[in-house]
């Protein structure tokens, strides 16, 4: 019995010390990932971010729909993905390779080009910036009538139906929007993914400073993921998959402060994630306001449903990547014309 009663205490305090470290850690003052963050939305609604420049409403990553974005729905960012070609110009396109987007195979339906074999496929590597400006990169995109609008568009030019260069919507917006804000994912990787780091951060520095602290930069490749910390440490990052993990498990266990070794500036995740049959909920509070703790911006995708944009506003997150800004304009128009709430 006394060996018992003591084994009794001895866990006890063991709990009781647990629970003693637990709360001094979350006391600590949080480390400041980033000193300055134009990403928070400092309780004002979530910013809207384009998704390959709002690819329902216009032909995905052409000027035609970066242009209405920003102008038409009044976005906040404009997201999309870059990849290197042939002669060394990044342009914005969501794959590595252009079939799904462009009459690249002539006048195949959009099915047959999305199943070609790799093999077959048409890919930016191989393609000068000149050539890639041939095709109709509105050719597959289909209107809320399910029709077909520049299928036949010669002028593409005219029509802004091109593929576009990094540069180029820069330059688009440099004058008239000084507060847009952009979501890049560099593509390439390895000695093509350092080139683009260093066009990018080139671009920003030398042609369009006032643009340089407004675009975040992420990657899925951990050797440019370690390119950009070491050699442009005054780009914001984006948090890399192992750091957003990071962040949501140190979080779950409630010792988040452990996690002191990111200095990413957006923690870009979707509203839930499964994990082995394992569903985790990441549309909770405590995610943001932690991560606000620590000047994260924490951005949801890619959000298409008017309840899970309901849900992402009413949670105060700091920007709603979308591929219907013009649907997520009207509900955020919405909440603001109830008075900061939705009619049930």
């Amino acid at each position: 019995m006394y060996w018992h009663r003591r084994g009794i205490k001895r866990f006890f305090r063991v709990v009781i010390f647990l629970v003693i470290v637990v709360f001094v850690l979350n006391i600590i003052p949080a480390k400041q990932n980033v000193e300055v963050n134009p990403f928070i939305n400092n309780g004002r609604t979530p910013m809207i971010a384009a998704h390959r420049g709002g690819g329902d409403n216009n032909p995905e990553n052409t000027m035609k729909a970066f242009k209405a974005a920003v102008n038409e729905f009044e976005v906040d960012i404009i997201e999309s993905d870059l990849y290197l070609t042939k002669d060394g110009y990044l342009v914005y396109n969501h794959d590595s390779y252009i079939d799904r987007t462009c009459n690249v195979n002539g006048d195949i339906t959009q099915k047959a080009a999305k199943n070609l074999p790799k093999e077959k496929r048409h890919y930016i590597e191989d393609y000068t910036l000149d050539e890639l400006r041939a095709f109709n990169f509105g050719y597959y995109f289909e209107d809320e009538n399910g029709n077909r609008p520049y299928k036949d568009i010669e002028d593409l030019a005219a029509y802004d139906l091109q593929i576009v260069e990094v540069g180029e919507l820069f330059e688009e917006f440099y004058q008239t929007n000084k507060d847009l804000k952009f979501i890049i994912e560099i593509k390439n990787s390895s000695e093509k993914g350092y080139q683009a780091a260093n066009i990018l951060d080139d671009l920003l520095t030398n042609k369009y400073p006032d643009y340089k602290n407004q675009v975040v930069i992420g990657t899925f490749h951990d050797e440019i993921e370690q390119d950009l910390k070491e050699n442009h440490p005054s780009l914001l990052r984006g948090a890399s998959t192992g750091a957003a993990a990071m962040f949501v498990i140190t979080e779950m266990i409630k010792l988040n402060v452990i996690d002191s070794g990111s200095s990413f500036a957006c923690l870009q995740i979707p509203m839930e994630y499964d994990i082995k049959g394992i569903n985790i909920k990441l549309d909770e509070k405590m995610y943001i306001d932690r991560a606000h703790k620590r000047n994260i911006a924490v951005q949801y995708w890619t959000i298409n449903d008017v309840d899970e944009m309901q849900r992402l506003i009413e949670l105060e997150c700091d920007a709603i990547m979308t591929d219907n800004p013009k649907l997520l304009r009207e509900v955020i128009e919405e909440f603001y014309k109830n008075g900061g709430k939705f009619n049930s």
